[in-house]
């Protein structure tokens, strides 16, 4: 699997996370969008998602790139 396609199915995947939240007010949808990748996501998901973060994160949601850049940082193993 190519690198891209690797980001596009991240960026997809947070972006349906977003959808979920997004009848929430702003604040509890990029909270909920954050808690959820936070919990949920193995560290190379988040690492990934953060390298196309710093890159700008074309295609992300506003809801899903606010979350993201909230996102605490992946701990070294």
């Amino acid at each position: 699997m190519s690198h891209k396609t690797t980001i596009d199915r991240l960026v997809y995947m947070a972006n349906q996370i977003a959808t979920f939240f997004a009848s929430q007010p702003h604040g509890a949808a990029v909270a909920g969008t954050r808690d959820h990748i936070q919990k949920f996501w193995d560290p190379r998901m988040r690492s990934g998602i953060a390298d196309h973060i710093a890159k700008g994160g074309a295609g992300l949601s506003p809801i899903a790139k606010e979350a993201l850049e909230g996102l605490s940082p992946v701990k070294a193993a």
